[in-house]
């Protein structure tokens, strides 16, 4: 293994998800480190900072939740992606809210979990820079002048559906919850009705078939994520 790998911290106090994680992310070129516990992953943060971490919920000593908030409040800003057996809708909220990057539930494809981390990664490395082009497929976004383009045909969208364009088009590739685009769009007492029905106006404009969103897509009772950059 190379020193320029890309360092992936494994905090999962299941041994067999380990050695999975540990034999596909090492195949992928990755460098895999292991912590069954929440001190182990503390311990892991402090002696070799990881280029990203994948973060088990259901830890033996301290909530995977508690842990990411504590990273968080120290302010350690390594993508995290949330691996867990959870799949309540409130459980995602609050991980992806704590500073979560992403998250893939248990059980789950190593290959889309690889997708996962080169997203976080790849988005790491644009909040450095803004590009002032954004494109997706057929979907392009001037952030400079903004226009806004679907195959080469502009759409004029309203100020507000263009603004919640932009913010997903910021992070593109993530999901970001309901109240992370309410908070940015509208303020933090607005309701998620505003956002739904905005959503639907806007993929009437930029989707072929609106009812199966190719470019913004739904997590149920979580958020939205538009599709990740070309």
């Amino acid at each position: 293994m190379t020193g320029s790998a890309v360092k992936i911290l494994v905090v999962d106090d299941e041994p067999p998800i380990r050695k999975l994680l540990r034999v596909g992310l090492t195949a992928q070129g990755y460098e895999v480190q292991e912590a069954p516990n929440a001190s182990a992953a503390r311990q892991s943060v402090t002696d070799d900072m990881p280029d990203l971490i994948v973060l088990d919920l259901g830890l033996p000593d301290t909530p995977g939740h508690d842990l990411l908030q504590e990273w968080r409040d120290e302010g350690l800003s390594m993508p995290v992606v949330i691996l867990s057996s959870r799949t309540d809708e409130a459980g995602i909220v609050k991980a992806l809210e704590s500073g979560a990057d992403d998250y893939v539930t248990k059980p789950f494809g190593i290959n889309e979990l690889g997708a996962r981390i080169r997203v976080a990664l790849r988005h790491r490395l644009q909040q450095q820079g803004e590009k002032a082009i954004f494109q997706t497929g057929g979907l392009s976004i001037d952030l400079v002048k903004r226009i806004v383009k679907v195959d080469g045909n502009e759409i004029k969208l309203s100020p507000k559906e263009y603004d919640i364009l932009r913010v997903l088009a910021q992070h593109a590739g993530k999901v970001l919850t309901h109240q992370f685009l309410l908070k940015q769009i509208w303020g933090p007492a607005a309701d998620v009705q505003y956002l739904r029905v905005y959503v639907r106006q806007l993929r009437q404009k930029v989707e072929q078939i609106p009812d199966q969103p190719h470019y913004i897509t739904t997590e149920t009772g979580v958020g939205y994520r538009l599709r990740e950059p070309d």
